[in-house]
């Protein structure tokens, strides 16, 4: 069954998120149409940095100068493709946006890959010129020598050695008269590629259409004005939003909150590093209303926050995205804050171009363990469920990803022939279109033939108070196939046991999904950039079940 969401109230016809042929009505049709818009917004900061301030108007200079150069001075035409590795700097979005306004199909790399990794995917997508930072030029410099493509480099390294290798240093051109160049950028023109982040294999490059994109762009001001008339408010009514947002701009979640920031005409506050102390004084300094980050960076600043007795008073939203938020990260929200605190997580994929379900506010205090419903442009099916009504989460609509890179294969695999992707999550939808996703499909341990989610342990390990993270998978086993297994991380000075840390999961789960093995390590447990645990790092730790059904070395 094929489920569209929407409050009515904002989808009718005629109302600002109406649906027509599937896409929003009267949203933008292109990236280049969503941020031409914002010049608008003028002298309002847009961007704050360790450099200082950014308007909005300083901001669309920039990024028409950079696309005017991209177009004149390096002939690049749409299609072509724009790479762009930097860390949270300004010069990101000034980059990102250039790319949309010269009609090209920006591709945004992973800031942390090694020099391998970023050969792989500049092998992949070939583009045209690299806008990267200086920290970044050391790993593509040798590729794009050999390959004679051109870069631009931001911030640092503008010895003299720059020219020869074919870079050259990063100029703001900001006249305010000349605007973007004169390109044709349509609908179905390709808009960007986004690596996935590998987390069972190599990254696969999906593209997403810049009606995709503008899809995208629309979700979280649609999911904004839904929050806004479950609280009894007005739609837009509000202050705008000053969002501190954690995550790397390379990573759809972080798209979801400048998108959602940019619409509204906000302020996105920046961090260089993660650290939970200075992101409290930004909230003080800065007045954030929004924070948006991964659970694990979220749960730190409220433990922080709860330590040093700060009231988070500026803050309105917090919101976790990137990778499953445990459900005890609501009741920690509301004992600290009650309801002026309003929770949000959500759910969306590389493939999805970012965040097409969300549950917020009171919803999902009532139901923490969801991701909440669907925009009025995303339909949601359940694959195969069974007698529980779990099964596969399927997802069509305007802004999923048209295929991988050069990838006719992968594309087959994860797309129906009638355009439903396959999420490879295994998730239920209540009555009323609520998802709630029970677990990966490979992650799931099928011990003796039941099946384990294991999210559902997770949640619960982490609901112990000393627990800060958890992780669980299968290992092997000679007579039920698979056994539970978990790694923890426990608070500093906690004292709790293994056999403890089990009856607590005993006392809430059956009992063939308690953990036959736990293993309590001091040092963070391993993640990717954007958050999710990579758990093919953590299976070498695990004990290896011998053929007798005991443990060995």
């Amino acid at each position: 069954m094929a489920m569209p969401g929407g409050d009515e109230r904002l989808t009718a016809d005629g109302a600002p998120f109406a649906v027509e042929d599937g896409v929003y009505a009267s949203g933008p049709r292109t990236l280049r149409e969503f941020v031409e818009v914002v010049w608008g917004y003028d002298d309002r900061v847009f961007l704050v940095s360790e450099d200082g301030r950014t308007t909005y108007r300083e901001f669309f200079d920039a990024a028409c100068g950079l696309a005017r150069r991209l177009v004149g001075e390096y002939g690049l035409t749409p299609g072509d493709r724009a790479v762009i590795a930097m860390r949270n700097h300004p010069e990101w979005q000034v980059a990102f946006w250039a790319a949309q306004l010269a009609g090209l199909v920006a591709v945004p790399l992973n800031a942390w890959w090694t020099e391998d990794e970023f050969t792989y995917a500049l092998d992949d997508c070939a583009p045209a010129v690299l806008l990267v930072d200086g920290e970044r030029v050391g790993r593509v410099r040798e590729w794009a020598a050999r390959n004679h493509v051109p870069g631009i480099v931001f911030h640092g390294e503008t010895g003299e050695d720059l020219p020869e290798s074919g870079f050259v240093p990063y100029v703001p051109d900001t006249d305010p008269y000349l605007g973007p160049p004169l390109v044709e950028v349509l609908p179905e023109h390709d808009a960007t590629i986004i690596y996935t982040s590998g987390t069972t294999g190599r990254p696969k490059g999906a593209v997403a259409t810049h009606l995709a994109q503008a899809g995208a762009a629309m979700n979280p001001r649609y999911f904004a004005a839904a929050a806004a008339l479950a609280r009894g408010d007005i739609p837009g009514a509000g202050p705008v939003p000053v969002s501190l947002t954690t995550f790397p701009f390379f990573h759809v979640a972080a798209f979801t909150s400048f998108y959602g920031v940019m619409a509204a005409g906000g302020t996105l506050v920046m961090m260089r590093k993660w650290d939970a102390g200075r992101a409290l004084e930004l909230i003080r300094e800065h007045r954030v209303t929004h924070y948006a980050g991964v659970p694990t960076t979220a749960l730190q600043l409220l433990d922080l926050a709860r330590a040093t007795g700060d009231p988070l008073d500026s803050l309105v939203l917090l919101s976790t995205g990137g990778a499953a938020a445990p459900p005890g990260i609501v009741d920690g929200i509301t004992a600290g804050y009650g309801e002026r605190l309003e929770p949000r997580n959500g759910y969306g994929l590389t493939e999805t171009s970012g965040g097409v379900l969300s549950n917020v506010g009171a919803e999902y205090r009532a139901h923490p363990g969801s991701v909440g419903r669907p925009t009025p442009v995303t339909e949601v099916r359940i694959d195969g469920p069974d007698a529980g009504g779990v099964g596969e989460l399927w997802l069509r609509g305007q802004s999923l990803v048209r295929g991988y890179w050069g990838n006719e294969e992968a594309t087959r695999a994860a797309f129906s022939e009638d355009g439903w992707f396959r999420t490879g999550d295994l998730a239920r939808v209540d009555a009323d279109g609520r998802v709630t996703v029970v677990d990966r499909l490979t992650d799931m341990v099928v011990r003796g033939g039941e099946n384990v989610y294991c999210v559902e342990v997770e949640d619960v390990l982490q609901q112990h108070p000393d627990v800060v993270d958890a992780a669980v998978l299968g290992v092997p086993h000679p007579l039920l196939g698979e056994e539970v297994a978990a790694v923890v991380r426990l608070r500093p000075g906690a004292a709790v046991g293994v056999d403890e840390l089990r009856t607590h999961v005993g006392a809430r789960l059956a009992a063939f999904k308690v953990p036959a093995h736990v293993l309590v390590r001091e040092e963070e447990l391993p993640r990717n950039p954007t958050g999710k645990l990579l758990k093919r790092e953590l299976r070498g730790a695990l004990p290896v079940v011998r053929q007798d059904g005991l443990a060995g070395g």
